[in-house]
Order: C-alpha cells, then structure tokens, then sequence
C-alpha cells in the first residue's frame, strides 16, 4: 500500500460519479483551500456498513447550512453515494472521509458565486487520524489554545477551519512525547481532546463536558447511550479540569479513535479500568448490529440547522 493519501488505487465519489483515486484533483484557487470553509465528516465501516452514516450525512449537510451554503445533494444520495463509493472499493473495514467544499469560481472571503463540491472517499485504515489504543492507556496533555465560544464561531459544525489549533495542539503534543492534548473552553472548563470527546468516572458516575461550542459527537451520544443501558448513571455538565484529579478513569471517544482510556495527563495516572473496557466491549457489538447505519442515539440530527443568514 502506498504510504501517501494521493497515490493509491481505488475510488472517490466526486459530484455524482466514482473516478479513479489517482485522477481527483482540486484547483489551487479552491475557496475552501485559502479560507477553511471545507465541511466534512469521519465514518466507520465495519462488516461492510458505515457505522451511523445517516447521522453523519445529516450532520455534514447541518454544517454547510451552518456557515451559509447548501449541498446540492440530500441526505439519502448521500447515503446511496456512500454506500457505492465502499462498494466499489471492497471494503469491509475501513474509515470513510467525505468532504464538501465551496469551488474556485471566485477568490476572496466571501463564498458567494462559488460552486459547492462533495467528494467521499473509503480507504481500509484510519492510518494517523487518531490516538491509537494501548492497554496501559494513551497519554495526554493539557494544550495551550481554547475552543472558541459561540460569539467567535459556530463551534457544531464540523469545519475545516475550525481545526487549526487543534492541528497545532496534536502536534505539539506529538512532539513533547505525549499521545494527544485536552482543550479547555473559553471559560476554562474541560472540552475535548484535539479529535474527540471526553470521559471522566468520578465517584461512580460517568460524566462527560456540555458541548455548548463543540462538536456533540455520534459516538460520544452512542458511548452515553450504551451506559444507560447497562443502568449507570450517566451526567452531562461543566467540568472543571481540576476534577480530572478525582477521576478514577478518564477515556475518549470518536469515530476514528473509537473508545480508547487515558493512562496519564501530565503525569496524573489512571488505570484503563472496568467502565472504559465494558464500553470498549459493548461498543464493537453495536457497531455490528444490523441497523447500524441509522441514526442511533443521535436523532437530534435529523432536525435541519437553520441556516446561519436566517
């Protein structure tokens, strides 16, 4: 397999059709290129079903509404384009990246008179998209940069623009020797790490942060509905970074990433324990069930978002 993104054998969806991997190609003068308006998404295939597809295609489509475009594909062509690009690639597993994006018809901040492109490409390993599991537990480390509140950007759509200091944070992080970083609010609360969600057990209770400007992930609600089943006491609330030193277990979670427990966070350690590896366990039967790619635990998604102009 080749080590780049770019020259592989395979295909892409592309405004309607497959074309061959080696073959799509954007124009320099991109918009989405010079000025971070790109939308897209991260799936999961397992035994041949992208994991929750309806409410990450709904999800992509509520984020372009979210910075003032539409998609001129609704959220069942999608899906249907979805479905074929996998097929097309025989893949059984694997990670699935579509991406809209506003053209090259004009350049400057506004998009307006552009034209809006959708690609979705499947390839058979999520490669470097996230921190990776390890028995003993990823370690982390508190980054610098904030999330931004709602009045400096619409934290729920998942933007390109968005993850530029999340890029900077995983890096440093990266090269300090550390797995991953947490991100504080902009009130100082826990967020998020650079690419998913949070966990924190403490006193028996599963408590994850309130996403008022970020991203309420598909497999965040998937991990706080597996452990309402199973009877746990579950809370969503403002959690200060303090309370990470009363955690008996700290984990995250996302589509690339999956359920994967926090070892240490600057050196405060913590056991991968029995809340993170039942949900671990719990999570690779769900993803396995026959209606899998529906939207699950994640209904709010069907509603539309307004349009950002409304």
């Amino acid at each position: 397999m080749s080590a780049t993104m770019d020259d592989r054998d395979g295909f892409i969806w592309i405004d309607g059709k497959l074309a061959p991997w080696r073959d799509v190609r954007m124009h320099v003068l991109t918009h989405a290129l010079h000025y971070g308006s790109a939308v897209f998404e991260g799936e999961r295939i397992y035994d041949g079903r992208v994991f929750r597809l309806s409410a990450h295609s709904a999800r992509l489509i509520n984020s372009a509404r979210l910075l003032d475009y539409e998609l001129p594909w609704t959220r069942e062509q999608i899906e249907e384009a979805t479905r074929a690009v996998v097929k097309a690639n025989k893949l059984q597993t694997g990670y699935v990246r579509p991406i809209a994006w506003r053209g090259s018809e004009v350049l400057g901040v506004s998009g307006i008179g552009t034209t809006v492109h959708l690609a979705i490409a499947p390839w058979d390993q999520e490669g470097k998209l996230s921190v990776q599991a390890r028995d003993s537990g990823i370690n982390v480390t508190m980054a610098k940069y904030r999330r931004p509140s709602p009045e400096i950007a619409p934290g729920e759509a998942k933007v390109a623009g968005l993850y530029i200091v999340c890029g900077i944070e995983k890096d440093r992080a990266l090269k300090a020797g550390f797995d991953d970083a947490l991100m504080l609010d902009w009130k100082g609360r826990l967020a998020e790490s650079t690419g998913a969600n949070i966990f924190l057990v403490i006193d028996g209770t599963l408590v994850t942060p309130t996403p008022e400007n970020f991203l309420d992930g598909i497999t965040r609600r998937a991990v706080m509905g597996m452990a309402r089943k199973r009877g746990w006491a579950v809370e969503e609330r403002a959690v200060m970074p303090e309370e990470l030193g009363r955690a008996s277990e700290v984990f995250l979670s996302g589509t690339a990433a999956e359920i994967v427990p926090v070892g240490s966070v600057d050196g405060h350690h913590y056991q991968a324990g029995p809340v993170a590896r039942t949900l671990m366990a719990d999570f690779q039967k769900l993803v396995r069930e026959p209606d899998s790619e529906g939207f699950g635990e994640s209904m709010h998604l069907m509603v539309p978002a307004r349009p950002l102009a409304a």
